[in-house]
């Protein structure tokens, strides 16, 4: 499974969201790939205010900061559906 965060290098707030999700990956074992946000005119029209961003392809997880409640339901959701 991939996760994507939307950030810009010059974002505290995407590199803490970066380290918040990193012992999430361990345990769970999910890929983050990170996308700059300015080198997609329509990422920026849709995300501009909200970054960072994290995704699961076009579904959007939470925003400005790591929510982890709305992560583990995510995670749950996922592992409910994987095994049904």
């Amino acid at each position: 499974m991939k996760l994507t965060v939307l950030s810009r290098s010059y974002c505290s707030l995407c590199q803490k969201m970066l380290d918040a999700l990193a012992p999430w990956q361990a345990q769970y074992g999910f890929e983050v790939q990170t996308i700059d946000v300015d080198a997609d005119e329509a990422l920026v029209a849709r995300y501009n205010e909200l970054v960072p961003v994290l995704l699961a392809g076009d579904t959007e997880i939470c925003h400005w900061h790591l929510d982890e409640a709305k992560l583990r339901a995510f995670l749950d959701y996922i592992h409910f559906y994987s095994e049904n």
